[in-house]
């Protein structure tokens, strides 16, 4: 059971997600690696966040603990109002189907569904009759432009054409809040372009995003950079040339 923060204010109120605190380490026998560090954020409703920093730094065990994937070993962390790591794992979890999306590098379809399947997918899980999350997948898929690829198994789709699925299942059950771990690193340039345009058609239309990425391009495009390194947020603010460029700079290899 992780630790609560006895000393850090409570979630802001105009926040869709506000973190205190937050602290998780791994370990594996004696050894033990701090990968982030009382880390303090606070998202409001309509902004694409970038995360940038160098491998190993936080980045991606931000975006777990922050939404619940991960258990975390101090702090707290409320999303839509809701502290994540006081629920019990089956609320955690049902909270994160309603009011979160994900967006992976590698895609995550089922390759044994279509489409439409894959989209449909977490409106079933959440109750909804057949037809209607059949319809209201069909209509997703619309919206990222792929309405005609509906009945097309994965192995079938483009990188690009997946990545879109994936977006469109992301966004099916109408989230609080999006998550999206490097979406372009699988893509060519001119379909990771494609990709990021998506992205910011539906952040424009007025989804809060929060996107990891390695990518100076791509971290210059969102509305807030937030640099992380040795598991601390070590910049948090607008994406400015300098910071862009040292964070582009200490990307590991």
């Amino acid at each position: 059971m992780h630790e609560p923060a006895s000393d850090q204010p409570g979630p802001s109120a105009s926040a869709i997600l506000s973190a205190r605190s937050v602290t998780k380490v791994y370990r594996t026998g004696t050894q033990e690696v701090v990968a982030l560090r009382d880390v303090d954020v606070d998202i409001m409703p309509g902004e694409m966040v970038m995360v940038m920093g160098p491998s190993g730094n936080g980045k991606t065990t931000m975006l777990n603990c922050f939404s619940g994937l991960d258990d975390i070993d101090r702090g707290q962390v409320w999303v839509d109002g809701r502290e994540l790591h006081a629920m019990t794992d089956a609320t955690r979890t049902e909270h994160r189907a309603r009011r979160m999306g994900f967006i992976f590098q590698s895609f995550n379809l089922i390759p044994v569904f279509t489409a439409v399947e894959n989209v449909e997918l977490p409106l079933l899980n959440l109750g909804m009759r057949g037809r209607q999350a059949r319809t209201q997948a069909s209509e997703m898929l619309h919206r990222v432009g792929l309405s005609s690829r509906g009945d097309h198994k994965p192995s079938e789709l483009s990188g690009g054409e997946q990545q879109r699925v994936a977006i469109a299942r992301a966004l099916v059950s109408r989230p609080a809040i999006v998550w999206a771990d490097e979406p372009t690193g699988n893509l060519d340039s001119h379909t990771a372009d494609a990709v990021l345009d998506l992205l910011h058609e539906v952040h424009t239309a007025g989804q809060t995003l929060v996107v990891v990425t390695h990518d100076r391009g791509i971290g210059a495009t969102g509305t807030r950079l937030v640099q992380m390194r040795d598991g601390m947020v070590v910049y948090d603010g607008t994406p400015e040339p300098d910071v862009l460029d040292h964070a582009a700079a200490t990307r590991s290899v």
